[in-house]
């Protein structure tokens, strides 16, 4: 997965400043939630690896937490992770067997549903040269997951970087640079 793209950029920008666009209206923090999806990525071999992924929320970053998150960020990467490791859990993230705890997620309205984004300060998995288990690299110390469903809680579509750097970009938008030379996308994404 590779959100250093401009489209990438722009998403997780919405997403992270919730706000800064008027085409994307903030969401009202929902209730607790599970969200089920699989998770695919092909080596570049060719070969597709999958692995079930449950998302527990239980419970939403708030806008004063979002707010130091995005100012934390402006100072650097460790500024970044303390204030996030300084934030109460909102839940976990579980791939395959493992569990990693979140202290980001947020929700954004698409009119039609909505764009749930959640953060690890840590990373699950470092997939590099078609391997699930490479050597971790200094910076990657996040996991990152986006996706979006609909009014149904179905799932559209998603990205989940399981070892990835966050950092400003051009206009303050947040960029996701994952480790992984291949994107791993959520399917078959429903809630609970």
């Amino acid at each position: 997965m590779r959100m250093g793209s401009e489209w990438g950029a722009m998403l997780v920008a919405a997403v992270v400043t919730a706000g800064a666009t008027s085409a994307v209206v903030l969401a009202q923090a929902p209730a607790p939630k599970t969200y089920t999806a699989t998770a695919t990525v092909k080596t570049a071999g060719g070969a597709s690896l999958t692995a079930p992924v449950t998302i527990t929320v239980s419970r939403w970053t708030t806008d004063a937490e979002r707010t130091a998150a995005m100012a934390a960020l402006k100072k650097g990467d460790a500024a970044l992770k303390s204030a996030l490791d300084g934030m109460p859990a909102t839940g976990t993230i579980q791939v395959g067997g493992r569990s990693t705890p979140l202290h980001y997620a947020r929700t954004l309205s698409t009119g039609s549903g909505m764009l749930v984004t959640v953060v690890a300060t840590q990373p699950i998995a470092f997939l590099g040269a078609g391997m699930p288990e490479q050597k971790p690299k200094t910076g990657y110390q996040y996991a990152f997951a986006t996706f979006e469903v609909d009014g149904s809680g179905k799932g559209v579509a998603g990205d989940l970087a399981p070892a990835a750097k966050l950092k400003l970009g051009p206009g303050d938008a947040v960029v996701v640079d994952d480790y992984g030379v291949e994107a791993v996308r959520l399917t078959a994404i429903s809630s609970k």
